[in-house]
């Protein structure tokens, strides 16, 4: 592992759909501790500690022996067909949780949990472990700071969700615990702005029906800050999906107008667009098939 505690993936197979979902899954992985990257031929320093293979695809597993005689990394297989034997097998759809906590499992040697990985794997605890002291769907209030160490590993990278449902709360926390983010929930929009005032979010996941004020109004005042127009993008949640509601979702200055019930590889692509750990990993090559 390098001295910034990152491994690199070499990610071998897959359709350019896949490809997309899993550069941004690795453009934001790459700030967790530890971080796994991906490897890119001729523009990574390093070489690859870690395989991710299609196991559907016959060139690709036949391009992994050809790498694995050279060097036998550890390796997670991804598929809809039989198991590789020898390596842990995820399937179809690849569910980002579950992925991660494969590559956790195989940096962390517990090779009986990754044999396993595509029956038994349940993702909660991995996400209790990514942020420490949390509880699913807690609102937490402007007192829950985190220790030194903590605020300065996740300087820029702070998420309001801003929700009345505990459901979409879990939901929203589920899937942003495995990228290691610092995540504050609010139910109502009041409760928002006040947590907006005192702290400075990267990005606001923001539902347009609300007790109280609602989104449209929240999204106006988070957006009155000039500070914020620049350093907080809006991402408006909402079951509303008319061309007049996204229209004022636009005037209000949100930044992406997501309907429920939500797209998960559309949420990704958006997680990876607004968090800024992604952005320097825009306009970078990536591996040909």
């Amino acid at each position: 592992m390098s001295d910034n505690e990152q491994y690199l993936v070499d990610v071998i197979g897959f359709n350019s759909v896949e490809r997309s979902m899993l550069a941004s899954i690795f453009a934001l992985a790459a700030r967790r501790d530890p971080g796994f990257a991906q490897y890119e031929p001729g523009v990574s320093t390093r070489p690859p500690g870690i395989y991710l293979v299609d196991a559907d695809k016959p060139t690709a597993l036949g391009e992994f022996r050809s790498l694995f005689k050279r060097a036998s990394l550890p390796t997670v297989m991804i598929g809809s067909g039989p198991a590789v034997e020898g390596f842990p097998m995820l399937p179809r759809p690849v569910q980002w949780a579950r992925l991660l906590q494969a590559l956790d499992n195989l940096v962390g040697g517990d090779e009986d949990q990754t044999a396993a990985l595509g029956r038994t794997l349940d993702p909660v605890p991995a996400l209790r472990r990514t942020l420490p002291g949390a509880q699913l769907g807690r609102t937490l209030s402007p007192r829950d700071n985190p220790d030194e160490a903590t605020t300065k590993r996740m300087l820029g990278d702070t998420v309001l969700v801003v929700d009345d449902n505990a459901t979409v709360r879990m939901f929203m926390q589920a899937k942003l615990a495995p990228f290691g983010f610092e995540v504050d929930f609010a139910e109502t929009g009041e409760e928002a702005i006040g947590l907006s005032g005192t702290r400075e979010y990267t990005c606001v996941f923001l539902d347009v029906v609300l007790p109280g004020i609602d989104g449209y109004q929240v999204c106006k005042l988070i957006k009155s800050n000039k500070q914020a127009i620049k350093k907080t993008s809006v991402v408006m949640l909402t079951s509303r999906s008319s061309p007049f509601d996204k229209l004022r979702g636009s005037l209000a200055g949100c930044d992406e107008y997501l309907t429920k019930p939500l797209d998960e590889d559309h949420l990704l692509e958006v997680i990876a667009k607004f968090l800024p750990s992604s952005r320097k990993h825009e306009g970078r090559s990536k591996r040909k098939q």
